[in-house]
């Protein structure tokens, strides 16, 4: 595995191989990989020629009050699980090659990013856009692959590829769970024993709405109302929002619509906040 710490030897690495007619896959990450970047990477691996895997604790999606300088870490670590994935190349820059002194351009996606995170937190997705369109002038992949659990930043991104004419292909891929159902996130790790076993409130509640909707209730009011129930019986739960939404615009809706809801939430557990969702 070649590991590249240079925007401008990336972008010679990646010619080269587009030069050479193969086709390139691309997963970006923050790094402290789980099994869900693994699944990322393993289906660039069947799709494509060469998979480049990027590392980058992006600085400009976090407020001063987030986790930034706390962000887990280990790079030793993840270097050892993509070489044993097989991965061609590692994309591992600097802050300061991603953004030099003087930095000043950046990329806004409008209406999608004002609902959901995009209100808890927001400067969030321009940081989320900004990088991302970086990463692909740097990497130039044919496909990119994304997590649906980061579902408004999925959106998001296929509308910036959509609206500004990038030639590159999305590909979502389902949640990856742990066995009592929380989805997989670098941010678990700051879990205790405690919060760890509260943290499935997430996924229950989740599970509610799914009940729910499969048996035809489409009443969205009545749907948060349980899953805010669900929440409740776990007292170290605080939830930030619960959301149902067209998936297409992310409009909050009144009825659930037929292959077009996004139901999620942000619940904090003790001083970790987790996101989920699930797609109908």
């Amino acid at each position: 595995m070649e590991i590249v710490n240079s925007a401008k030897d990336m972008q010679m690495v990646a010619e080269d191989y587009r030069l050479e007619g193969k086709k390139i896959g691309f997963v970006p990450t923050m790094g402290y990989l789980h099994e869900g970047h693994l699944s990322l990477v393993r289906q660039a691996k069947k799709d494509n020629d060469v998979v480049i895997v990027s590392i980058f604790v992006n600085p400009l999606q976090f407020a001063p009050n987030e986790d930034y300088e706390s962000y887990p870490r280990d790079i030793k670590r993840d270097e050892d699980l993509l070489k044993k994935e097989g991965v061609d190349v590692l994309f591992y820059p600097s802050v300061q090659d991603m953004y030099p002194d003087g930095f000043q351009t950046y990329v806004q996606v409008e209406n999608l990013t004002k609902v959901l995170e995009g209100r808890s937190r927001p400067t969030h997705f321009r940081g989320v856009a900004t990088v991302v369109l970086k990463l692909f002038n740097i990497t130039k992949p044919h496909r990119a692959y994304f997590g649906k659990k980061d579902a408004q930043q999925l959106i998001v991104i296929k509308r910036m590829v959509r609206d500004l004419n990038l030639d590159v292909e999305i590909v979502g891929m389902p949640i990856v769970r742990e066995e009592d159902g929380l989805a997989m996130s670098s941010r678990n790790k700051y879990l205790n024993g405690e919060e760890r076993k509260q943290a499935v409130c997430l996924y229950r509640a989740l599970r509610r709405a799914e009940e729910l909707i499969e048996g035809g209730v489409c009443d969205a009011e009545r749907i948060k109302k349980e899953m805010e129930d669900v929440i409740k019986r776990y007292p170290l739960a605080e939830i930030d929002y619960i959301s149902i939404n067209r998936i297409s615009d992310l409009g909050e809706l009144d009825r659930v619509e037929d292959g077009n809801t996004l139901v999620s939430l942000a619940v904090r557990i003790g001083k970790t906040r987790l996101i989920d969702n699930m797609w109908f």
